[in-house]
């Protein structure tokens, strides 16, 4: 049963370092849509500064649509975004089997390349990966889940994989609220 101050229990507890002071902080209740929403949104943002014309899109197995102008394909994109508190940076981000026949019914009604972003939000750090359906299943071939690895070796067959396009933020903290609790 939950807590009964939080629908669905009380939120992830994580700390961080704000200023040289450890601090314990909460995610809300909604954090899971809201990072999702911010994932979706980056990358939107990222290829439209980068020439894309591109869309959010409401529809079962894709997020965005977006038009390359390197290569004329015209790409629906499944936005996966993943927060990890610290000490989980190298979490592995699970993409259900399922997920692949959302993204081809998507695609295939769209008349799109099947394509994933992931999102990872891994502290002071977001990385973010988009590559075709192909080229993820090519590195991280489908059981029950697919397994996109973030530990460091993986980090660099990504960084050295062709079809991997990649770009990272770097987070800094200013002043910030200190808990009175």
């Amino acid at each position: 049963m939950g807590h009964p101050d939080f629908v669905g229990g009380p939120p992830a507890r994580l700390s961080t370092n704000i200023g040289g002071i450890a601090m314990k902080s909460a995610k809300s209740s909604r954090h899971s849509k809201i990072a999702g929403d911010f994932g979706e949104s980056l990358v939107l943002y990222w290829l439209s500064k980068r020439g894309f014309e591109c869309a959010k899109v409401d529809h079962t197995g894709i997020d965005l649509i977006a038009n390359n102008p390197h290569t004329d394909e015209i790409m629906g994109i499944s936005v996966k975004s993943r927060t990890r508190n610290k000490g989980t940076e190298t979490d592995t981000v699970n993409i259900p089997s399922d997920d692949f026949r959302k993204v081809d019914e998507a695609c295939n009604a769209f008349r799109c390349t099947p394509y994933f972003a992931i999102v990872v939000d891994a502290n002071d750090l977001i990385r973010v990966f988009i590559l075709s359906k192909k080229d993820l299943l090519d590195l991280c071939p489908l059981k029950a889940n697919c397994y996109w690895k973030m530990a460091e070796a993986s980090l660099k067959e990504y960084a050295n994989h062709e079809g991997v396009m990649q770009f990272e933020l770097q987070a800094t903290h200013g002043h910030w609220w200190q808990s009175t609790k």
